[in-house]
């Protein structure tokens, strides 16, 4: 029977519900720093154990998130006698949920209307339209930097809801449908949505093209520092830019450059831990 340990915190009910997956899973879950690693073959986790010998039975890693450039050090990531599964697709439709929300949020100048709100008064009726009057977000062209999961499903909502313009930019654009995890009725996993399709070679025409951009690639090598002052230059001069995904601007390259843009740069972090950005119009 195989052993199954989870050291995310999941509650007894979830729990459960894995053993009734099969009544030959032993399913146990434990805090990752005090568990007791040495009977696991499946561990289901997102702080996996350093020390191989701590594991001697471990065939098989299900990290609880979709990214894993935070393994890359890590000796189980690069030991190819355990299969290392991901959660890709599964957080799909509440990140990119968020990233709308923000994009709404930014155009309806919701953050400015809090700030006022907090001050407990509002300004003079003169003052009112130029501080609180909307950005309209329909019709608006949607610039999407990495096309899976996350992407798709905002894709999806951008088009249905907002019926906004779509580029997409993906590694291949050839290879357009999606054969990960996809729960009906969301993404976009043939790949009809987009408008036009960009290689990260032409990702500079799609910035220009574009009214609001999202990361959303995942942070690798080829990723990291894939917008800088050059790419932020891009952007129209009015809006606010916010960044969604895992790969990373230059912090300084994003300074110099906002040096120079009216608006204000909102800036957040998902409790996923991924930093984003949308630039809206």
């Amino acid at each position: 029977m195989p052993n199954v340990l989870v050291t995310t915190p999941f509650h007894e009910a979830q729990i459960d519900r894995l053993r009734r997956v099969s009544p030959r899973l032993t399913v146990t879950r434990a805090d990752p720093e005090t568990a007791d690693y040495s009977a696991a073959e499946i561990l289901y986790g997102g702080i996996l154990p350093r020390d191989r010998s701590r594991a001697p039975n471990l065939k098989w890693v299900q990290v609880h998130m979709a990214g894993v450039n935070g393994l890359h050090e890590h000796p189980l990531y690069a030991d190819a006698a355990i299969a290392l599964t991901t959660a890709s697709g599964v957080h799909a439709a509440t990140v990119a949920e968020y990233a709308m929300t923000a994009l709404l949020a930014l155009a309806h100048r919701v953050p400015r209307m809090v700030e006022w709100q907090g001050r407990g008064v509002w300004p003079p009726d003169a003052q009112r339209w130029p501080l609180f009057v909307p950005t309209a977000v329909r019709g608006a062209t949607l610039g999407i930097i990495g096309y899976g999961s996350i992407g798709r499903e905002l894709a999806r909502i951008a088009k249905t809801a907002f019926a906004m313009r779509v580029l997409a930019c993906k590694r291949d654009p050839a290879r357009r449908a999606d054969h990960g995890y996809c729960p009906a009725g969301t993404g976009d996993p043939e790949g009809r949505l987009p408008d036009a399709w960009f290689s990260p070679a032409r990702l500079t025409e799609l910035l220009a093209a574009s009214d609001v951009v999202v990361m959303c690639a995942p942070l690798t090598h080829e990723t990291q520092h894939m917008i800088g002052a050059r790419e932020l230059g891009l952007f129209h001069q009015r809006g606010a830019r916010r960044q969604r995904g895992r790969a990373r601007a230059r912090a300084g390259a994003r300074r110099r450059a906002h040096r120079g843009c009216r608006g204000r740069r909102v800036r957040a972090r998902a409790a996923a831990g991924r930093s984003s950005a949308l630039r809206g119009r």
